[in-house]
């Protein structure tokens, strides 16, 4: 099933290249545009997919992670609303959210890829002309979001298998439906690292379905210190006047280097591209950049081994691009002194994304002054002074006792498992 899957656009892609670069004669505009057109699409479908299998490993192996912030759902519904009809749903959505809906603790995108997920579903077992709704509703502690559908149901028999990777509960005979098989099972990953649960109910076939899942409702902002607040807040921009942002980018593969060249110089930057990995260190020291993008997979040497020589010499920021998304590599790369690791392949948007937020930290004051004191149930740590306090009584910690402290805190409603906390806290020697 799953090389069923990548063989598709696969295919596809080689097809649509292989007509034109085998063509005696040449095509016009518009014709040579579809086939761009068809790869693109495909290429896309093709990330997806390695996407896919690469969040149910991770779920199957307990690390996936999520970064939960204080989330507008009623936004996200609607861009998720938008996104399904953008990519051909026909059936109208009907909303219906509570008013007053508060914010829930969620990442972002990832509750876009189950709203987005359940939409395709709903859209996929439904008659067109079947409205899909979206019900919301919230009380003290939760959210809870529930999709229902008047398409085909399920056996109550066979609900328990909806969440299972590969499972497939419609009988359709020789006729294979399209899907990987795994986008229910990494819903279920998703909703249960943010703490929520999932689920799904049919009367059976023919009554159609819903899905519901729940969110931990966000914390009530709390009143920042009005001078830290200033100092976050003027902490100047990504540009300097009068002058571009030099990046140099590093990559073994002249069509990478390429299209980071087109990407960056469209979008204001001022680029400097090598190949060679002995060089950097060289243009480093000559050309100043303000940010390195260095690829793991090098000639001659590894993205590891050049990153340890950069940081003997400068401590530019350094994001580290790499084909590989191991969570072990990440974690070393960082531990190095990387700044940011991006797994390929990755959309121009998101690139430019994590480029000016590396840049944006390198002017900023060392965050752990901007850092507002943790409050929880009587507990305060004020991370400006190293304090820890219970109640009116200042608890004193070891070093490694804050560090753990401090981890915990900074990462309140993530997922942190027992090798990344040893990693932080005690570090990759011990």
């Amino acid at each position: 099933m799953v090389s069923h899957e990548f063989r598709t656009p696969l295919t596809a892609i080689k097809g649509s290249a292989a007509t034109v670069l085998g063509s005696r004669t040449p095509f016009d505009a518009y014709e040579t545009r579809e086939f761009f057109q068809i790869i693109d699409e495909q290429a896309d479908r093709l990330r997806d997919l390695v996407n896919n299998q690469l969040d149910i490993t991770r779920i199957e192996a307990g690390v996936l992670s999520v970064s939960p912030a204080s989330t507008d759902l009623e936004q996200l519904l609607e861009e998720a609303q938008s996104a399904f009809v953008q990519a051909g749903g026909v059936q109208i959505v009907e909303m219906d959210v509570d008013e007053d809906l508060p914010k829930v603790n969620a990442d972002t995108s990832r509750i876009a890829q189950v709203i987005g997920n359940m939409l395709t579903n709903a859209g996929k077992f439904s008659p067109e002309i079947a409205p899909i709704s979206i019900s919301v509703e919230a009380d003290a502690d939760l959210v809870t979001v529930q999709v229902r559908d008047r398409g085909r149901g399920i056996r109550p028999e066979r609900l328990p298998h909806l969440f299972k990777k590969f499972s497939q509960v419609h009988d359709d005979g020789r006729r294979r439906l399209s899907g990987s098989g795994l986008g229910l099972a990494i819903c279920k990953g998703i909703i249960e690292a943010h703490g929520g649960r999932i689920w799904a109910e049919s009367d059976g076939e023919g009554t159609g379905t819903t899905f519901g899942f729940t969110l931990p409702v966000a914390p009530a902002s709390k009143e920042t210190n009005s001078e830290t607040s200033r100092r976050a807040e003027n902490l100047g921009s990504v540009h300097r006047a009068g002058e571009r942002t030099r990046i140099l980018a590093v990559d073994s593969e002249p069509q990478i280097l390429r299209h980071l060249q087109s990407t960056l110089t469209k979008a204001g930057y001022q680029i400097i591209v090598t190949g060679d990995p002995s060089d950097v260190v060289t243009l480093i020291e000559m050309e100043e950049p303000e940010l390195v993008l260095l690829d793991l997979m090098l000639s001659g040497t590894t993205g590891f081994d050049l990153l340890k020589q950069i940081r003997e010499v400068s401590g530019v920021p350094v994001i580290m691009l790499s084909a590989k998304e191991r969570v072990e590599d990440t974690v070393r790369a960082l531990r190095l002194g990387a700044d940011d690791y991006i797994g390929k392949p990755f959309s121009s948007s998101e690139l430019l994304a994590r480029i000016e937020a590396a840049l944006r930290r390198r002017l900023r004051p060392d965050q752990i002054e901007v850092l507002q004191p943790y409050r929880m149930d009587g507990l305060m740590i004020d991370f400006t002074r190293r304090r820890v306090l219970v109640g009116d009584d200042e608890v004193r910690l070891t070093a490694t006792e804050y560090k753990l402290l401090y981890e915990l805190a900074t990462n309140a409603g993530r997922v942190l498992t027992h090798d990344q906390i040893l990693q932080r806290v005690w570090g990759p020697e011990y």
